[in-house]
C-alpha cells in the first residue's frame, strides 16, 4: 500500500521560542494526515480542516484558537484539494480513521460524505453528549452535521508491540491496527499501517514534539508541554502512554516509525 504524507492544516502559534519545534525557524505546527492507497480505494488518516472551516472559521474553529494557533487556512492544504491533486475524486476515499474528534483533525471528514468514519467509541460518545467546557472548545458538532457513516470500536482486541487491544477495523485490510491510546482525549488512539518497508504508527496528539519520544532529539519547548497538560482527559493516561510510545521507538526503532499529528519536523522526514 502506497502511503502519502500530508499537511491538511499549517498554525503558526503564539508564544515564540515557547512553541517552536525547531531553533531554526518560528513556531510553526502542522497537521500530519496520512493517504493510503489500500486495494479498495483511498483510506485517509485524520482530516485536518475542510472547507466548510475555511468558509466559516469563527463558528467551525472558534476565535480561541483562531487567535492563539493562528492557522494558515490554506485551501490547498485541505485534504479534499489534495486528494485531487493527486488525480483521485472525492468518492475514492472509502474510509476515514480518526485519531480523535478535536476540530483540527475532524474538520475535514464533511468533505467525503460517502466515506466511513471509524474512531473508538469512548471518542464519539464523548464528542456527542453534552460535556464540559473543555469538551465544548475542542469538538465541534458542525464538522459532522452532515451524518457521517460512523464506525465506532470498544476496547477489545489483541497485544501488539507492548499496547493493548489493538485491532483490526471493519472493511480494511488487516494491514491497518486501531491501536487505543488515551490521554489527550477520552477515546484518542493511534493508526498503524504496515507497509513493505516497516509499520508507520500516526500516534496524533498523543505528544507534540519528536523530543518526548526520540532519544537524540531535542527537548520539548516549554510552551508545548503546558499546552498538552491543559488539553489532557486523563494525564497519567497520556503519561503512560509516551512512556509505552518511548519503549516502542527504543526498542522497535528498525520495525516501526512512531511520529505525531503536529511536528513540522517529523512531516518533513517522512515526505522526504
Amino acid at each position: 500500500m502506497r502511503v502519502h504524507h500530508l499537511n491538511c492544516a499549517s498554525f503558526h502559534p503564539i508564544g515564540g521560542p515557547l512553541a517552536r519545534h525547531d531553533a531554526g525557524r518560528p513556531a510553526h505546527m502542522v497537521c500530519h494526515c496520512l493517504l493510503i492507497e489500500a486495494p479498495d480505494g483511498l483510506v485517509l488518516v485524520d482530516s485536518g480542516f475542510g472547507t466548510g472551516d475555511l468558509a466559516a472559521p469563527r463558528q467551525r474553529i472558534g476565535g480561541l484558537l483562531l487567535r492563539v494557533g493562528r492557522p494558515a487556512l490554506e485551501p490547498a492544504e485541505t485534504a479534499l484539494r489534495q486528494v485531487r491533486a493527486l488525480g483521485y475524486r472525492p468518492e475514492d476515499v472509502r474510509h476515514i480513521l480518526l485519531t480523535h474528534l478535536d476540530l483540527d483533525h475532524a474538520g475535514g471528514i464533511g468533505d467525503f460524505p460517502q466515506a466511513r468514519v471509524h474512531l473508538m467509541a469512548g471518542e464519539h460518545a464523548a464528542a456527542t453528549g453534552a460535556g464540559d467546557w473543555l469538551s465544548r472548545s475542542r469538538y465541534r458538532p458542525a464538522q459532522w452535521a452532515h451524518g457521517p457513516l460512523w464506525e465506532t470500536y470498544d476496547l477489545s482486541g489483541e497485544p501488539w508491540m507492548g499496547f493493548d487491544a489493538v485491532r483490526d477495523l471493519r472493511g480494511l485490510p488487516p494491514e491497518i491496527l486501531l491501536v487505543p491510546l488515551r490521554g489527550h482525549t477520552e477515546g484518542h488512539a493511534a493508526i498503524a499501517v504496515q507497509t513493505e518497508t516497516g509499520w508507520l504508527l500516526h500516534a496524533g496528539d498523543a505528544y507534540f514534539h519528536r523530543g518526548v519520544v526520540h532519544e537524540g532529539d531535542p527537548e520539548a519547548p516549554v510552551g508545548l508541554r503546558l499546552f498538552q497538560r491543559v488539553t489532557d482527559t486523563d494525564r497519567d493516561a497520556r503519561v503512560e502512554n509516551q512512556r509505552r510510545l518511548r519503549a516502542l521507538a527504543s526498542q522497535h526503532g528498525d520495525e516501526v516509525t512512531v511520529f505525531c499529528a503536529h511536528d513540522p519536523v517529523e512531516w518533513e522526514r517522512l515526505q522526504e
